[in-house]
């Protein structure tokens, strides 16, 4: 793919990364975090590492009075990860991508199963947000939750009230940690790292940029962007930042994406993958002054809650998990149309038994059962 060109323009807090970019590959620096950040050898980079992740009180634990204590973290364990486009302090943040992975007892694989954002739902009441519940798509739940009188909304608050809308969902009891991914930061972990090879299924070619990286001209709700468009080609190519955000972006058939946002989202695991990956090689975890970047970029990207153990602990506890011991898992499902107008997603009536194999601890018997429901990624 080549170098990158200097395209994106001007950018303030945010208007950095534009609203489209509702891309979930930042998970990937997430998963190193929690399954790689054990070979950082200096106790020092470790505490500036931990010192640079936001903290918040995503479960609402410290609101009910709870008072957690450290404790070895032991399987079973489901992870809540979200990602957030920056937006204006006074609007409410969208959940653009929610993935869980789970981890089994005895925590030597990972499940990695995205919730598409347009899932239709029941999302509970939250008397923090003065906010009766009803029926909406699963991502308006951050938004819902966030609401705080008299102040901005709080992205904190609206993972809450999320997390519950996804255990109703999948029936999973507690999550035992949580993250919030701002967009902001991935281009800068991607390019820390020097960027991340990925194989490319098909060619796909850019519905928002240029071949240098500048944003196409047009208005996407108007006629449609013109102009030349970037070219991601068939097989392994080294992608930057911003090729990465863009690649991983992009849904419709008219730019080769025959499956829509299903195959965006096949395509963000396969680049989840690639990206922890990466972030685990010789490359990077024995060059010290670029693993201190990876680690601060990715550190200064994300708000986590481990209900009681730190970033750290987790990392120590997941030190048998590697890239290639995860598996990419998509929940099949279908639009939902009323009167002739799209509505939303549903899931397909298996996913329930997926679910069901999850709490007993038979996904790798299930996935067997239902090759369909495994996510290739290569």
């Amino acid at each position: 793919m080549g170098k990158a060109g200097k395209g994106g323009g001007k950018s303030s807090m945010w208007s950095g990364v534009p609203r489209w970019a509702r891309v979930c590959t930042v998970f990937g620096a997430v998963l190193m975090l929690l399954s790689g950040v054990v070979l950082v050898g200096a106790e020092a980079l470790m505490a500036r590492y931990e010192g640079a992740v936001g903290k918040a009180d995503l479960f609402g634990d410290q609101a009910a009075g709870a008072k957690e204590r450290k404790s070895d973290i032991k399987g079973p364990l489901n992870i809540l990860l979200v990602g957030i486009d920056p937006r204006k302090p006074e609007t409410p943040p969208l959940a653009d991508s929610i993935m869980v992975l789970h981890v089994p007892e005895a925590m030597d694989r990972a499940y990695l199963f995205s919730m598409p954002r347009d899932l239709i739902v029941e999302i509970p009441r939250f008397e923090k947000a003065g906010y009766d519940g009803g029926r909406d798509r699963i991502n308006a739940a951050m938004s819902r939750g966030s609401l705080v009188q008299g102040q901005n909304p709080s992205a904190a608050q609206g993972f809450e009230l999320l997390a519950q809308t996804v255990q109703r969902v999948t029936g999973i009891k507690r999550f035992d940690a949580g993250a919030i991914i701002n967009f902001n930061g991935f281009q800068k972990i991607v390019d820390a790292m020097g960027g991340v090879d990925l194989y490319i299924e098909r060619e796909v070619r850019s519905e928002h940029r240029e071949p240098d990286g500048k944003h196409r001209k047009g208005n996407p709700y108007g006629e449609g962007y013109v102009g030349p468009q970037a070219v991601y080609k068939k097989g392994t190519q080294h992608l930057n930042g911003w090729q990465a955000l863009d690649y991983v972006r992009q849904r419709y058939p008219k730019n080769g994406v025959p499956d829509g946002d299903y195959g965006r989202q096949r395509h963000q695991q396969q680049f989840v993958k690639a990206m922890a990956g990466q972030a685990l090689s010789a490359d990077v975890v024995t060059n010290p002054i670029k693993l201190d970047r990876v680690l601060r970029a990715a550190g200064q990207s994300l708000v986590f809650s481990g209900r009681g153990n730190s970033v750290i602990d987790f990392g120590l506890a997941l030190k048998n998990l590697r890239p290639e011991s995860i598996h990419m898992v998509k929940l099949p499902g279908g639009g939902v149309t009323e009167n002739g107008r799209y509505r939303g997603e549903r899931f397909d009536p298996e996913v329930d038994d997926f679910f069901a194999a999850l709490h007993n601890e038979q996904l790798d018997a299930f996935l067997l059962e239902h090759p369909d429901f495994q996510n290739k990624t290569r």
